[in-house]
């Protein structure tokens, strides 16, 4: 495979005007164990957001339950001004019992907000998402929150995380919907509805834990048979698939090792055949 550089080809614009290498970074691990608390090894922390920057990644995504805190604050503390599109998240709380809850309260949202702005360093968030819709207060009185953050400058751009294509339509006639975070990957295609919802609208689709269901049974035996083919690993070969799958995707594969990272970037260099595209198409049970 090629060196460990971002295939600098595949781009996508963010709300029609940030333009980002598709495959980007998940600092979610850049944590304590279970996401909670600074990292054992702050200082391979920062190596790794370096590295990323290194090797071109321009788009990196982050919230403020990372830690809660800690990854905007080491994202801030690290990147320089315009040296990548941030997004962060608010709406879902981590409890120090681990215990991840949806709180879409406005108040709260707008609160979260000013924390994300301090942590991350800037005047302005490239892209705040709602993190998980909140089944205890009203979806629409959440993202209006999101919409009057961008009406005072705090953000530039809306997304959206864990939706349904409804809700994503609901949000549509509020405010500009940048971007969706939903669950995706190579053996999880759930859904797949509302990555079609995406395209249409011309809204990145950001598919978190995109590399979950690769060492599963039925999902493992097809990637290693590729990886073979192209001397890839199997997790390689599923974030290939995802940039291949749809001209909207944007992997965040996240990690805390700085070899990892590399091996990740170096997927955006794999290039997938007909028979490659067959076979993974073979292990959604829906196809």
């Amino acid at each position: 495979m090629a060196e460990h550089t971002i295939n600098a080809s595949e781009t996508f614009d963010i709300g029609g005007e940030l333009t980002v290498h598709r495959l980007g970074f998940g600092a979610m691990r850049l944590t304590g164990a279970d996401i909670i608390g600074r990292p054992a090894d702050e200082t391979a922390a920062r190596q790794v957001i370096r590295r990323a920057i290194d090797l071109g990644v321009d788009f990196i995504d982050t919230a403020d339950s990372y830690g809660p805190g800690v990854s905007e604050r080491l994202l801030g503390e690290e990147l320089a001004d315009g040296e990548a599109v941030v997004a962060s998240k608010a709406g879902l709380c981590r409890h120090r019992n681990g215990d991840w809850l949806p709180h879409g309260d406005p108040e709260f949202l707008h609160n979260q907000v000013l924390c994300s702005l301090d942590r991350l360093g800037v005047e302005t968030i490239d892209l705040y998402q709602f993190h998980r819709p909140d089944p205890d207060v009203d979806f629409e009185a959440s993202v209006h929150a999101f919409a009057e953050m961008k009406d005072a400058g705090q953000i530039d751009h809306v997304g959206l995380s864990n939706v349904t294509v409804e809700q994503l339509e609901t949000a549509m006639e509020i405010v500009d919907i940048a971007t969706v975070q939903n669950r995706y990957n190579v053996g999880y295609r759930e859904d797949e509805d509302v990555l079609a919802a995406c395209e249409s609208h011309d809204v990145g689709f950001i598919p978190w834990g995109p590399m979950y269901t690769v060492d599963d049974e039925g999902v493992a035996g097809p990637l290693d048979s590729i990886a073979d083919r192209h001397d890839a690993s199997r997790r390689q070969v599923a974030l290939a698939w995802l940039l291949e799958h749809s001209d909207v995707i944007l992997p965040i594969p996240g990690t805390s090792s700085v070899d990892h990272l590399e091996s990740n970037v170096s997927a955006s260099q794999l290039t997938l055949d007909e028979e490659d595209i067959v076979t993974l198409k073979s292990i959604d049970p829906q196809a």
